[in-house]
């Protein structure tokens, strides 16, 4: 076992940020043992679940049930993914975070034992109750924690730790643990969202080719100039104030609200894509196709680097990597920038800026 935790650094991580709960646990232990000598508790302070930390870096397989849904986590040879949604990566910290703490969580009291009062903080079993189950599992299947949390509780802990309603899974005993995270169910907490990240002083231009009417372009010469320009703008037009910074920037501050595999989707030209080509000062270019399908947006990403970018080229790779395969829905006011047209940006010469809705004005500068 502890060969394998040595070789695979996914596991070793893990085993070191549960050592580092154990001494976080151990810590929080002294300070309440410091506490109850003064309140004289009738209950002494324990590991909610004893073993996990030890075992932290054999799991392998995290599943989270609720009302909501589940969000099946497996570790696979490239790292975790969300196993019941397409096998998307998804985020380390997450998971870490939530082996961590489920390691350090420390019991403060007994609660009821009473199967009838369970619902009185959130401990039925789900999906009719509103308790979360969360079970790990070892490589070669074997348990290493099942217990359901319910509702929290503020405790006062300057740490910023919180209270939290607890059972294992096989006993209706519950607890009010302490808790140094706040456990997720929703599935998009889980998405490893770090595809592009371009800072918006990075970008020169943005060639936008839209689904429908005119393809355009807005440009900066030099990284010091603070506003991008409308090329070729129409006779007999202006352009609107701040309208064409957003339009450049669309790709800063990427996030995504779903995915789905791209092949689900038609991106060919026969689908009329809107495609939107950015391109950094420092020999970057990010490519982004996006459709819209009722009111959902959805988008591909590809990036390539210049020849003798060797950073940019990188980073290219890096994107490609994250983003080969996949369709993101994007918020609504990142798809209306990246669909924009050019009318959009235009008022007549003189004139006021044509009314836009809220999710298409101009992001701030970032």
């Amino acid at each position: 076992m502890f060969d394998t935790i040595r070789n695979d650094p996914r596991r070793r991580n893990l085993a070191i940020l549960a050592a580092v709960a154990i001494v976080m646990s151990l810590l929080a232990i002294v300070t309440l043992m410091e506490q109850a000598r003064e309140t004289a508790p009738h209950y002494r302070q324990e590991t909610f679940l004893p073993g996990l930390a030890a075992h932290a870096g054999e799991v392998a397989h995290i599943r989270i049930a609720s009302k909501t849904g589940e969000i099946d986590l497996a570790l696979k040879r490239a790292g975790w993914v969300i196993a019941n949604h397409d096998d998307y990566p998804a985020s380390f910290d997450q998971v870490h975070q939530t082996v961590v703490a489920l390691a350090a969580l420390l019991t403060l009291q007994p609660m009821t034992a009473r199967p009838d009062l369970l619902h009185y903080v959130g401990l039925d079993a789900p999906p009719r109750g509103d308790g979360t189950e969360i079970s790990l599992t070892g490589n070669t299947g074997d348990d290493l924690a099942s217990l359901i949390v319910g509702k929290t509780q503020d405790i006062g802990d300057p740490s910023g730790a919180i209270g939290l309603f607890a059972r294992k899974r096989d006993t209706t005993q519950s607890w009010l643990v302490r808790s140094p995270y706040e456990f997720k169910t929703d599935l998009g907490d889980w998405f490893d969202k770090d595809v592009v990240n371009i800072d918006r002083a990075r970008i020169q231009e943005t060639d936008v080719d839209p689904a429908s009417g005119v393809s355009y372009e807005v440009r900066r010469e030099v990284p010091s100039d603070t506003g991008f320009k409308l090329i070729e703008v129409p006779k007999g037009r202006d352009v609107a104030d701040g309208a064409t910074d957003g339009i450049a920037a669309a790709i800063t501050g990427f996030t995504f609200d779903d995915v789905k595999p791209s092949k689900d989707f038609d991106f060919s030209d026969a689908g009329h894509p809107t495609r939107v080509i950015t391109k950094t000062f420092d020999g970057l270019t990010v490519t982004v196709e996006a459709i819209q399908q009722g009111p959902a947006y959805w988008a591909t990403v590809s990036a390539e680097g210049a020849p003798g970018k060797t950073d940019a080229q990188n980073e290219a790779r890096q994107i490609n990597r994250h983003a080969f395969g996949w369709a993101y829905k994007l918020p609504s006011y990142k798809g209306a920038l990246f669909m924009a047209s050019q009318e959009s940006l235009l008022k007549p010469v003189g004139g006021a800026a044509p009314a836009q809705p809220a999710h298409a004005q101009t992001l701030p500068q970032q």
